[in-house]
Parts: structure tokens; C-alpha cells; sequence
């Protein structure tokens, strides 16, 4: 398949063309999916349309257990994609990733996979925020300039949306939605692992890439088992309180088309903080749209980016 032969990748049979993204969280994060998985080494690829910036774009994923990588994004006709998108109707903030109609995968077998013009086809050259090398950030014994020392509330709370105006402003906070004009100085430092980097404003260590999505019981089981593994020499990780996520914002989409310092991965766009909502919910930071924002599902799913006190 030429599909695959341009991508490198080799030992690959087919596309799976029954796999959605809300069927791959069953199969790879909840294990109530299929019962075919028979290892965490197994790989499959699936078209999917991601709807998270203004003009939706149609992906290639490579999905596994605890594993998930976009490996090529797809020329598709713009108007199609956009159908399929309305099709989805109206959808939960944190669900923009939106499976294929009968449309689209007609017309990817027939300008895609059944033919050798390759062109429409284009890799990401490495998977999308991917950690890799030098993070461009100077080094932990470095000398900056002294900062202001903030101290941000860091204890689980549950926060009204009046409550996280006042936040915002408070701290005057680079959030989209809610000043979009702020700026929040952070110092950010390389800890020299390729796992972490640290905040000389916050004094927080941050993890560089994080999980996947899981749900929230999923999420709270994982931080304990990398807290028993001792995460970069450490054991005191936990999930930022919503000050402390929204505090490593910048002021406009610097890398991985968010709102994020290229030292970080860009495969959690939004990720769980320790703060629910009044009168009910959950409180997200969402990186992709630059702000904070809440689901209202008993069990919501987040990816997550951990962080601790130095």
C-alpha cells in the first residue's frame, strides 16, 4: 500500500476501517472494547478528522495501548471534511475529534489507498509534540534574571466561573477566552533529563509530555503508579491545581499549533486539573483553544501533564 511505503512503515496490512476515536478509548484506555488486543506492541491506523482549529483537517492515527501518534494528515477535498464535521452535530467542547462518514472513505480508497499518486498524502515528521533533543530552554544551573516569585493556590478546589474570572485576573493569566490580553511571566528552565523542566516563577517542575487520555478514576491510578516508580528521581507528583495549569499559557499558539512553549509535548491538549465546578462539573485546561473549561460528564476523560513542588 503506498499509503504505508511513504509513511516507512513496514509490516502494516490494511486500515482498520471500523475503528472511530471514541471506539479506540474503549479498546486502548478502558479495556471494554474489543477482545481481539493481544498486545501492548499492536499497532492500528485509522482515519479520523480533527476539528479542533477553525479548518478541520483529516489525519492518519497510529493507536495502541497507552499509544496514540498522528502520523499524516490527508488532502482531502476542504468542503467534504467540513460535511462530515456537521454531520457530528452538536458535540460536548473536549469532543473534536470526529470519526469518517461513507463519503470520505470512498473517497480515500480511491485517491489514497488504491492509487500509486502519493501527493495527497503528508507525514508529520515526527509525532505531533513529541519530546525530543534540546528543549531550547537554558540549562538548571543557568543564572536568569530574578523574577517576581509567585506562590499560585496549588490545593484541589471547586471553583464557580466567577471564581475562575477572578483567577484570571488575578494573576492576569495569557486565557483566551477570558483576557486574552494577559501575560503571565514564566522562567523555564531544562532539569538536563529529557523528562522534565522547571518554573523559576512558580517553583513547580513540570513533566515535558504526560498521559493519555484517561477517564478521571484512570487518570488518579496512573499518578499513583508513576509516583511508585519514582518519575525523573521523584515520588511527589500529582495533577496542577487550575491556577497552576493555566499559569505555563502563552500569550499565543508558539508550537504544536497551541497555545504552549515548544518545551512541551503537544499530544495533551487538554488536561485534567484538581478542581471541580460549582454547581457541577469538571475543570479542564485546554491548550489547543488557549483556555480553562468544564464537562459536565460524571466520568470525563483528560489527558495529563503532572507537576510537583521543587
Amino acid at each position: 500500500m503506498g499509503l504505508f511505503k511513504k509513511l516507512l512503515l513496514t509490516g502494516v496490512s490494511d486500515i482498520d476501517w471500523e475503528m472511530t476515536p471514541e471506539y479506540s478509548f474503549g479498546t486502548y484506555e478502558s479495556w471494554g472494547g474489543r477482545e481481539r488486543v493481544r498486545s501492548k506492541n499492536e499497532r492500528v491506523y485509522y482515519f479520523f478528522i480533527d476539528a479542533w482549529d477553525e479548518i478541520p483537517k483529516l489525519c492518519l492515527m497510529e493507536r495502541g495501548i497507552k499509544h496514540a501518534r498522528v502520523i499524516a494528515e490527508i488532502l482531502a477535498p476542504a468542503e467534504m471534511v467540513q460535511q462530515c464535521v456537521k454531520e457530528q452535530g452538536k458535540v460536548a467542547f473536549f469532543e473534536r475529534t470526529h470519526p469518517i462518514n461513507e463519503q470520505l472513505r470512498k473517497w480515500l480508497i480511491t485517491n489514497v489507498i488504491e492509487t500509486a499518486d502519493d501527493s495527497k498524502i503528508i507525514p508529520l515528521e515526527m509525532p505531533v509534540g513529541q519530546v525530543v533533543g534540546d528543549s531550547g530552554l537554558p540549562g538548571k544551573g543557568a543564572v536568569i534574571p530574578a523574577s517576581v516569585i509567585v506562590s499560585l493556590p496549588h490545593e484541589p478546589a471547586e471553583m464557580s466561573e466567577e471564581d475562575v474570572l477572578a483567577l484570571v485576573a488575578k494573576y492576569d493569566f495569557a486565557e483566551q477566552e477570558r483576557n486574552s490580553h494577559g501575560y503571565f511571566a514564566h522562567a523555564f528552565v531544562d532539569n538536563g533529563d529529557n523528562l522534565t523542566v522547571s518554573d523559576r516563577v512558580t517553583g513547580l517542575m513540570w513533566q515535558r509530555a504526560g498521559t493519555d487520555i484517561m477517564s478521571n478514576r484512570s487518570m488518579r491510578r496512573e499518578v499513583t503508579r508513576i509516583n511508585q516508580e519514582g518519575f525523573a528521581g521523584y515520588t511527589d507528583w500529582r495533577l496542577p491545581s487550575l491556577a497552576e495549569a493555566l499559569s505555563i499559557l502563552e500569550g499565543e499558539k508558539v508550537a504544536h499549533d497551541q497555545y504552549l512553549h515548544p518545551c512541551f509535548s503537544g499530544e495533551q491538549p487538554f488536561v485534567f486539573v484538581e478542581a471541580t465546578r460549582k454547581p457541577g462539573g469538571q475543570w479542564f485546561v485546554d491548550y489547543k483553544q488557549g483556555r480553562a473549561f468544564w464537562s459536565s460528564g460524571t466520568i470525563p476523560g483528560g489527558f495529563g501533564r503532572l507537576c510537583r513542588k521543587e
